[in-house]
C-alpha cells in the first residue's frame, strides 16, 4: 500500500505541473501522470488479487476445522455470543 500511495503521490504532483505548464512539457507530465497511475492501478489489482488468495485459504482453512471439529466450533461460537451479549447488555 506504501508504494500505491507513494505513486499516486508522484502522479498527482506530475499533474499538477502540467496543469500549470503549456505546450510539448505539459503533454509530457500528463503522459508520465497517466503512467504512474497506470502503474498503481496494476499495484492495486495486484494486492486485491493477493487479498482474495488468502481470504479463500482462511475460510477454506476455517470450514475444514468446523468439519473435523464441530463440537469444539460450537463451543467456542457460543462463546464469543456469550461474551458478546454480555459486552452488549453492559451498556
Amino acid at each position: 500500500m506504501s508504494d500505491v500511495k507513494a505513486v499516486l503521490s508522484d502522479a498527482e504532483e506530475l499533474l499538477k505541473q502540467a496543469a500549470s505548464t503549456t505546450g510539448e512539457k505539459a503533454a509530457e507530465l500528463r503522459e508520465r501522470g497517466m503512467g504512474m497511475l497506470k502503474q498503481a492501478k496494476e499495484k492495486v489489482q495486484d494486492l486485491q488479487d493477493a487479498v482474495v488468495t488468502k481470504s479463500k485459504a482462511a475460510a477454506r482453512a476455517t470450514d475444514d476445522y468446523v468439519h473435523d471439529h464441530p463440537w469444539r466450533a460450537v463451543g467456542i461460537a457460543a462463546g464469543i455470543g456469550l461474551v458478546v451479549g454480555l459486552l452488549l447488555n453492559r451498556k
